[in-house]
Protein backbone atom coordinates (compact mmCIF):
# COMPACT_ATOMS: atom_id res chain seq x y z
CA UNK A 1 0.00 0.00 0.00
CA UNK A 2 1.35 3.44 -0.85
CA UNK A 3 2.62 5.58 2.01
CA UNK A 4 0.40 8.37 0.72
CA UNK A 5 -2.87 6.49 0.95
CA UNK A 6 -5.55 6.64 2.03
CA UNK A 7 -6.12 10.29 1.10
CA UNK A 8 -7.54 12.91 3.45
CA UNK A 9 -9.63 15.98 2.78
CA UNK A 10 -6.81 18.29 3.81
CA UNK A 11 -6.80 20.51 0.75
CA UNK A 12 -10.61 20.86 0.42
CA UNK A 13 -10.71 21.84 4.09
CA UNK A 14 -7.92 24.36 3.58
CA UNK A 15 -9.92 25.81 0.68
CA UNK A 16 -12.98 26.03 2.95
CA UNK A 17 -10.94 27.87 5.57
CA UNK A 18 -9.61 30.26 2.91
CA UNK A 19 -13.12 30.80 1.55
CA UNK A 20 -14.32 31.67 5.06
CA UNK A 21 -11.37 34.02 5.43
CA UNK A 22 -12.14 35.73 2.12
CA UNK A 23 -15.84 36.12 2.99
CA UNK A 24 -14.91 37.55 6.37
CA UNK A 25 -12.40 39.97 4.84
CA UNK A 26 -15.03 41.24 2.41
CA UNK A 27 -17.52 41.70 5.23
CA UNK A 28 -15.06 43.65 7.39
CA UNK A 29 -14.22 46.28 4.79
CA UNK A 30 -12.90 48.96 5.12
CA UNK A 31 -10.08 47.17 6.96
CA UNK A 32 -8.58 50.41 8.27
CA UNK A 33 -11.68 50.81 10.45
CA UNK A 34 -11.51 47.37 12.08
CA UNK A 35 -9.76 48.82 15.20
CA UNK A 36 -12.98 50.79 15.84
CA UNK A 37 -14.97 47.61 16.38
CA UNK A 38 -15.53 46.33 19.95
CA UNK A 39 -12.47 45.35 21.96
CA UNK A 40 -10.22 47.71 19.98
CA UNK A 41 -10.88 45.61 16.91
CA UNK A 42 -10.50 42.17 18.48
CA UNK A 43 -14.08 41.35 17.45
CA UNK A 44 -12.87 41.50 13.85
CA UNK A 45 -9.29 40.34 14.21
CA UNK A 46 -9.87 37.21 16.30
CA UNK A 47 -11.81 35.16 13.73
CA UNK A 48 -9.28 36.18 11.06
CA UNK A 49 -6.35 34.95 13.17
CA UNK A 50 -8.24 31.74 13.97
CA UNK A 51 -8.87 30.96 10.32
CA UNK A 52 -5.22 31.61 9.43
CA UNK A 53 -4.21 29.23 12.24
CA UNK A 54 -6.66 26.64 10.90
CA UNK A 55 -4.97 26.73 7.49
CA UNK A 56 -1.61 26.03 9.11
CA UNK A 57 -2.93 23.28 11.37
CA UNK A 58 -4.82 21.55 8.58
CA UNK A 59 -1.74 21.58 6.39
CA UNK A 60 0.47 20.27 9.21
CA UNK A 61 -1.82 17.61 10.71
CA UNK A 62 -3.05 16.43 7.33
CA UNK A 63 0.50 15.96 6.05
CA UNK A 64 1.13 12.86 8.14
CA UNK A 65 2.29 10.08 5.78
CA UNK A 66 1.58 7.24 8.17
CA UNK A 67 -1.13 5.10 6.58
CA UNK A 68 -2.97 4.38 9.83
CA UNK A 69 -2.84 8.02 10.90
CA UNK A 70 -4.25 9.16 7.56
CA UNK A 71 -6.98 6.55 7.76
CA UNK A 72 -7.87 7.86 11.23
CA UNK A 73 -8.12 11.40 9.83
CA UNK A 74 -10.30 10.20 6.99
CA UNK A 75 -12.70 8.68 9.51
CA UNK A 76 -12.55 11.94 11.47
CA UNK A 77 -13.53 13.79 8.27
CA UNK A 78 -16.77 11.81 8.17
CA UNK A 79 -17.68 12.43 11.81
CA UNK A 80 -16.62 16.06 11.48
CA UNK A 81 -18.99 16.49 8.54
CA UNK A 82 -21.87 14.99 10.52
CA UNK A 83 -21.03 17.18 13.53
CA UNK A 84 -20.85 20.16 11.17
CA UNK A 85 -24.40 19.56 10.01
CA UNK A 86 -25.53 19.66 13.65
CA UNK A 87 -23.62 22.89 14.24
CA UNK A 88 -25.17 24.45 11.14
CA UNK A 89 -28.59 23.61 12.57
CA UNK A 90 -27.57 25.15 15.89
CA UNK A 91 -26.29 28.31 14.18
CA UNK A 92 -29.52 28.62 12.19
CA UNK A 93 -31.59 28.39 15.37
CA UNK A 94 -29.31 30.80 17.23
CA UNK A 95 -29.50 33.46 14.53
CA UNK A 96 -33.27 33.23 14.11
CA UNK A 97 -34.69 34.70 17.34
CA UNK A 98 -38.23 33.62 16.51
CA UNK A 99 -37.18 29.95 16.47
CA UNK A 100 -34.69 29.90 19.35
CA UNK A 101 -34.92 26.92 21.68
CA UNK A 102 -32.13 26.66 24.24
CA UNK A 103 -32.69 22.97 24.98
CA UNK A 104 -32.49 22.00 21.31
CA UNK A 105 -29.39 24.14 20.77
CA UNK A 106 -27.62 22.61 23.75
CA UNK A 107 -28.61 19.16 22.53
CA UNK A 108 -27.16 19.87 19.08
CA UNK A 109 -23.88 21.10 20.58
CA UNK A 110 -23.61 18.05 22.85
CA UNK A 111 -24.37 15.69 19.96
CA UNK A 112 -21.66 17.35 17.87
CA UNK A 113 -19.23 16.89 20.76
CA UNK A 114 -20.13 13.21 21.04
CA UNK A 115 -19.44 12.74 17.32
CA UNK A 116 -15.98 14.26 17.79
CA UNK A 117 -15.48 11.85 20.68
CA UNK A 118 -16.46 8.92 18.49
CA UNK A 119 -13.96 10.14 15.89
CA UNK A 120 -11.33 10.02 18.62
CA UNK A 121 -12.39 6.50 19.58
CA UNK A 122 -12.01 5.26 16.00
CA UNK A 123 -8.76 7.14 15.65
CA UNK A 124 -7.34 5.38 18.70
CA UNK A 125 -8.57 2.00 17.50
CA UNK A 126 -7.09 2.57 14.05
CA UNK A 127 -3.61 3.52 15.27
CA UNK A 128 -3.58 2.02 18.76
CA UNK A 129 -2.64 5.39 20.25
CA UNK A 130 -4.64 7.60 22.61
CA UNK A 131 -2.81 10.65 21.24
CA UNK A 132 -4.11 9.77 17.79
CA UNK A 133 -7.59 9.72 19.31
CA UNK A 134 -7.07 13.25 20.56
CA UNK A 135 -5.78 14.40 17.15
CA UNK A 136 -8.77 12.79 15.44
CA UNK A 137 -11.09 14.61 17.85
CA UNK A 138 -9.36 17.91 17.11
CA UNK A 139 -9.50 17.29 13.35
CA UNK A 140 -13.16 16.35 13.48
CA UNK A 141 -13.95 19.48 15.50
CA UNK A 142 -12.04 21.68 13.05
CA UNK A 143 -14.05 20.28 10.16
CA UNK A 144 -17.35 20.93 11.93
CA UNK A 145 -16.34 24.41 13.14
CA UNK A 146 -15.32 25.48 9.64
CA UNK A 147 -18.77 24.44 8.47
CA UNK A 148 -20.35 26.38 11.35
CA UNK A 149 -18.27 29.44 10.51
CA UNK A 150 -19.40 29.26 6.88
CA UNK A 151 -23.03 29.06 8.07
CA UNK A 152 -22.54 32.12 10.28
CA UNK A 153 -21.06 34.16 7.43
CA UNK A 154 -23.88 33.04 5.15
CA UNK A 155 -26.46 34.13 7.72
CA UNK A 156 -24.80 37.55 7.99
CA UNK A 157 -25.01 38.03 4.23
CA UNK A 158 -28.60 36.77 4.07
CA UNK A 159 -29.70 39.19 6.78
CA UNK A 160 -27.53 42.08 5.54
CA UNK A 161 -27.02 41.58 1.79
CA UNK A 162 -25.70 45.11 1.30
CA UNK A 163 -22.72 46.73 3.05
CA UNK A 164 -23.67 48.04 6.46
CA UNK A 165 -21.80 51.31 6.11
CA UNK A 166 -18.40 52.67 5.13
CA UNK A 167 -17.72 53.49 8.77
CA UNK A 168 -17.85 50.63 11.31
CA UNK A 169 -17.36 53.13 14.13
CA UNK A 170 -20.71 54.68 13.35
CA UNK A 171 -22.14 51.19 13.25
CA UNK A 172 -20.63 50.46 16.66
CA UNK A 173 -22.08 53.69 18.06
CA UNK A 174 -25.41 52.43 16.80
CA UNK A 175 -25.29 49.67 19.42
CA UNK A 176 -26.37 52.22 22.00
CA UNK A 177 -29.56 52.97 20.10
CA UNK A 178 -30.32 49.42 19.04
CA UNK A 179 -28.74 49.20 15.58
CA UNK A 180 -29.73 45.64 14.68
CA UNK A 181 -27.34 45.36 11.74
CA UNK A 182 -24.20 46.02 13.74
CA UNK A 183 -25.47 43.93 16.64
CA UNK A 184 -25.86 41.02 14.25
CA UNK A 185 -22.38 41.54 12.81
CA UNK A 186 -20.60 41.82 16.17
CA UNK A 187 -22.52 38.93 17.74
CA UNK A 188 -21.83 36.80 14.67
CA UNK A 189 -18.11 37.58 14.83
CA UNK A 190 -18.05 36.55 18.49
CA UNK A 191 -19.97 33.38 17.68
CA UNK A 192 -17.57 32.43 14.88
CA UNK A 193 -14.57 33.06 17.12
CA UNK A 194 -16.13 30.95 19.86
CA UNK A 195 -16.58 27.98 17.54
CA UNK A 196 -13.12 28.30 16.01
CA UNK A 197 -11.34 28.64 19.36
CA UNK A 198 -13.31 26.38 21.67
CA UNK A 199 -14.30 23.69 19.16
CA UNK A 200 -10.85 22.08 18.72
CA UNK A 201 -10.22 22.20 22.48
CA UNK A 202 -13.48 20.38 23.16
CA UNK A 203 -12.87 17.99 20.27
CA UNK A 204 -9.41 17.11 21.54
CA UNK A 205 -10.64 16.61 25.09
CA UNK A 206 -13.57 14.35 24.22
CA UNK A 207 -11.51 12.55 21.58
CA UNK A 208 -8.87 11.71 24.17
CA UNK A 209 -11.53 10.75 26.73
CA UNK A 210 -13.27 8.36 24.34
CA UNK A 211 -9.91 6.93 23.25
CA UNK A 212 -8.85 6.26 26.85
CA UNK A 213 -12.21 4.72 27.67
CA UNK A 214 -11.91 2.40 24.70
CA UNK A 215 -8.37 1.42 25.67
CA UNK A 216 -9.34 0.78 29.30
CA UNK A 217 -12.18 -1.53 28.23
CA UNK A 218 -9.82 -3.32 25.87
CA UNK A 219 -7.31 -3.88 28.69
Amino acid sequence: MSSRSPFTLRFPLILLALANLAALAIRLRPWTEIPNLPGSGTAGYDPVFCLVAYVGLLFWLGGNRNVKARKALLIADLFGFLAGLLLIAQVTLEMQPATQNAAIQIGLLCAAGVLCGIAGLFGARTTGSGISGMVSGVWSAMVSCLMACAAILAQINLNNPSPLSTDPWKQYEGLAIGNQSIQLLVNSLYMATGFLLIGPLVGGAVGLLFALMAQSKKD
